[in-house]
């Protein structure tokens, strides 16, 4: 499983100035990926790139607040939003907004689909920024070395749980 599940990558493609679309194939089934996603004891063991992760909130139902405090060597960074819809095992949609640009949410959906007769998992996310700065900042920032890192971490929590079956 290890090679399979190393072997894969995300891709990421601009849809316009302010809207990314990255895809990514997981080599587990959707209900681990999906629990992964809405359970925040799992949340945390793969969200921050590695790195130390406090969900402080996580009221995963429509209109629910999440907050998230990532921790690494020397510093912090808090991140925030509301769950718009969620669709179980489908589709997870929220607004997103670090602490350090208060007032300029992304809004991100977050779909489910089945691969491989269901032993693995394709999400599909589509990243809106809130105006076409913000979608510079984030590229700027190492948004998608950061989003490699905590699919590498969700690669191992995925495996780990499938062994625990």
């Amino acid at each position: 499983m290890t090679s399979k599940a190393t072997a894969y990558k995300h891709t990421l493609t601009p849809v316009d100035d302010r809207t990314i679309r990255v895809e990514r194939v997981f080599d587990a089934p959707r209900d681990l990926v999906w629990r992964a996603y809405s359970e925040p004891e799992l949340l945390k063991q793969w969200w921050g790139r590695g790195n130390r992760v406090d969900v402080e909130r996580y009221e995963f139902e429509r209109g629910g607040h999440w907050r998230v405090v990532e921790h690494w060597d020397g510093g912090s960074a808090g991140f925030e939003g509301r769950f718009r819809e969620i669709e179980p095992k489908t589709l997870i949609s929220q607004t997103f907004e670090w602490d350090g640009a208060p007032g300029h949410p992304s809004v991100d959906t977050t779909e489910f689909s089945d691969e491989d007769g269901g032993r693995a998992t394709r999400i599909v996310v589509t990243s809106r920024a809130f105006d076409e700065q913000d979608a510079a900042a984030m590229a700027q920032a190492g948004a998608e070395s950061g989003m490699a890192q905590s699919y590498a971490a969700l690669d191992a929590l995925l495996e780990r749980l499938q062994g625990e079956r």
